[in-house]
């Protein structure tokens, strides 16, 4: 008969989720139990990740990071019911620059310390038993470096002669979660808030997070508060760092805008209109571009009269504006409002003669 134990991991009793730079970043999203199982269910095809609720998820308020490395890195401990069976999952924010190579020896220590303290944290009596046995801990490393990740995915390949003595050799493997080389389809498939993170922060570029903002806008309107809130607090505590100040604090002043209840779609639309104008200096419009180039004027046209004619006009009205703005380049935010509150009529009207209003005069006989 196999007893049956519960693992406990006392708190730190100074711990303090702020003391590491980036426990407001990684550490604060993955506080959330459902971004650590959503981290879990997106990134690992196992079968056993199927089987993980979240009521059976608990985070330990503890760390275990080596002295040398206070302030460099951040770690968090959860501890999951699988089957009835309890599991550690140690995971390390790697987010430096480069990486260590002694990442599994580093693991292993960590590892030692988490069964360490559960001995001393379990009654003698029961340790000492022949049914008592230590618990699985799953090792995991998140990183978000430029660099390729080259450090060896098992213990056992960072010792010298490693096959000589085969089963007798220390091994065990980590789980990596390695943010810059995920596909862009795959986190936008997921549309979640842990895809959304990590979609964002593969290119950090001011350019690159407006394009991924655009992309991920249809999404936002299916996360709930929290799970916006939750994304909101990363981006100004982990995108924003490393953009120039002024870059950084239009776009925080544009997604604060959510705090103050005018919702995080509408927050994005006015960094994409911001980012409409700025390719309309530098000519890098997205949209209706291709069809531009190539001179399709007449099925763009068309295009715009069947959409308006389906009821499709928020969509018809933007084309609409990223086109006129690509053709006139004093077109005020006041000229831009009043299209937006245009008829049907009026719009069809515009959309049939699109290419040929040049001038603020020409498109003024439209919306007065």
């Amino acid at each position: 008969m196999v007893m049956e134990f519960s693992w406990i991991l006392e708190p730190d009793a100074d711990y303090n989720v702020l003391n590491n730079k980036h426990d407001k970043g990684y550490k604060e999203l993955l506080l959330a139990k459902k971004v650590f199982v959503q981290l879990l269910r997106s990134f690992i095809d196992l079968g056993w990740v199927d089987r993980i609720n979240e009521d059976d998820v608990e985070r330990i308020d503890k760390s275990f990071i080596l002295q040398d490395f206070k302030g460099r890195e951040a770690d968090l401990v959860y501890k999951v019911k699988i089957d009835g069976t309890e599991v550690f999952f140690y995971v390390l924010l790697e987010l430096q620059s480069t990486v260590d190579f002694q990442m599994p020896y580093r693991l292993l220590q960590y590892m030692l310390e988490i069964w360490r303290s559960i001995l001393r944290d379990t009654e003698k009596k029961t340790a000492m038993r022949k049914e008592f046995k230590l618990p699985v801990i799953v090792p995991c490393v998140l990183y978000n470096g430029k660099n390729n990740w080259t450090v060896c995915r098992s213990f056992r390949e960072i010792l010298e002669e490693n096959g000589l003595f085969d089963d007798y050799v220390l091994d065990f493997k980590y789980i990596l979660f390695d943010v810059k080389r995920y596909d862009e389809s795959e986190l936008l498939k997921l549309a979640n808030v842990i895809g959304s993170v990590f979609l964002i922060d593969r290119k950090p570029e001011y350019d690159d997070i407006v394009e991924s903002l655009k992309k991920l806008m249809a999404q936002f309107a299916k996360l709930d508060e929290n799970e916006q809130s939750l994304f909101l607090k990363w981006f100004n505590n982990i995108a924003l760092r490393g953009l120039p100040k002024e870059k950084s604090e239009e776009l925080k002043k544009i997604m604060e805008g959510s705090k103050e209840g005018i919702g995080m779609v509408y927050a994005l639309e006015q960094a994409i209109r911001k980012e409409f104008k700025k390719s309309r200096k530098d000519g890098r419009l997205e949209g209706i571009k291709e069809g531009i180039k190539e001179g399709r004027e007449e099925g763009i046209k068309e295009g715009i009269k069947e959409g308006i004619k389906e009821g499709i006009k928020e969509g018809i009205k933007k084309i609409l504006i990223v086109q006129l703005m690509q053709q006139i380049h004093n077109l005020s935010d006041e000229h831009i409002k009043m299209i937006e509150q245009l008829d049907e009529q009026k719009l069809e009207q515009i959309a049939k003669d699109i290419f040929v209003i040049k001038k603020v005069e020409d498109l003024e006989r439209y919306i007065r």
